[in-house]
């Protein structure tokens, strides 16, 4: 029951970004039928249409990190002995963990100033800090599934040193 709690903690980005993505087409769509259609364009669609897009970014990347779906170019690293691909793993690891902790930082920065100037957006009246928030969140949800595919990856092959498998 407990690793249950667990799988449905870390799918929250999956559901986030989900929901983000149908939320941008349908208010997408319908914001285009109301304006060439009807001639009433929803003035708020422009709003929510960033928040989708933030959310969408940071949450559907922090997934594609746990389903390894992100973009790697592999083509020189295949064709290295075992030991460097762990080595070059590792290495790829610690820079893409340096990048993240930076962007988690810099963005709840962001998030903090937003929060604390109370700016919010000009025709729904949403604070900026909400729709930020998901820089920090997302980085860290891309930090834990980063590092538990690396480890997994790391765990299920056996290295040799020496230069086999």
């Amino acid at each position: 029951m407990r690793k249950n709690k667990l799988i449905y903690l870390l799918n929250i980005d999956l559901l986030i970004s989900g929901l983000s993505l149908i939320t941008l087409i349908i208010i997408t769509f319908l914001g285009v039928l109301m304006r060439y259609f009807f001639n009433r364009p929803f003035v708020w669609e422009e709003e929510v249409q960033l928040w989708c897009f933030v959310w969408l970014v940071f949450f559907g990347t922090s997934a594609a990190f746990r389903s390894g779906s992100h973009v790697a170019i592999e083509f020189v690293v295949d064709r290295l002995p075992p030991y460097l691909k762990k080595i070059i793993e590792v290495l790829g690891y610690f820079v893409v963990m340096f990048v993240l902790i930076y962007l988690m930082i810099h963005g709840a920065k962001l998030a903090e100033q937003l929060f604390y100037t109370k700016r919010t957006t000009n025709v729904l009246d949403i604070p900026y800090s909400i729709i930020y928030a998901a820089l920090p969140i997302g980085c860290v949800l891309m930090m834990i599934n980063y590092t538990l595919i690396v480890v997994m990856t790391i765990l299920s092959k056996k290295y040799d040193f020496e230069g086999g498998v």
